[in-house]
């Protein structure tokens, strides 16, 4: 991360929190001297929660510039009796690292669900092909054991796709008699063909 040397800091924590506040105070001015000495005195320890979190330098350096943004942007949000600038300043951090993180973690299931989505399943078109042959010729057999009216009436409901009322009238037969014909005859084929 190309930041500049910070100078070395001989204040006690106490001084550089007050020294930090003022410094705050001073950017939510629009101080530009001030933001650099703020940036001097606190990019490494932002650069390095960052990287705690996010591990990847690039993302690290990305976050961090964020931060002192949204430093720069809000530095007049600061509440000295809320806690103390550094503290402030890291929970911007963290709570940056860690939206970067939740980021890049919805994109890949959003890229893992679409690849899901839109991935062809490979199918042995020959195997589907000889099971639909042997289910047709099984349904074909157990056709062949219901009585005449029953495959008469079965046929038309299913294969010809017509209502109760239309296989009665071209059997000329009672619509209550033609839904017994083929409830029985569906009876016959689910107990013929083994499905429970």
């Amino acid at each position: 991360m190309d930041t500049p040397d910070a100078p070395a800091v001989t204040d006690t924590p106490a001084e550089l929190s007050q020294r930090l506040a003022v410094l705050l105070g001073q950017i939510s001015q629009g101080d530009r001297a001030a933001f650099a000495e703020f940036y001097q005195l606190t990019s490494r320890r932002v650069y390095g929660m960052a990287h705690r979190v996010l591990i990847d330098a690039e993302l690290s350096e990305d976050t961090t510039q964020e931060v002192f943004l949204q430093v720069w942007q809000n530095a007049g949000r600061f509440d000295p009796a809320a806690g103390s600038p550094l503290s402030w300043l890291m929970t911007i951090s963290h709570r940056r690292a860690v939206d970067r993180v939740r980021s890049a973690q919805s994109a890949t299931d959003r890229e893992a669900r679409y690849g899901a989505s839109t991935q062809d399943i490979d199918h042995d078109t020959v195997s589907d092909e000889v099971g639909s042959r042997l289910e047709a010729e099984a349904v074909v057999r157990c056709l062949g054991t219901l009585t005449e009216t029953q495959q008469e009436s079965v046929r038309l409901a299913y294969y010809g796709g017509l209502t109760y009322r239309e296989v009665a009238e071209r059997l000329n037969a009672a619509v209550p008699t033609v839904k017994s014909r083929i409830r029985d005859g569906l009876i016959r084929l689910k107990t013929c063909l083994g499905v429970s």
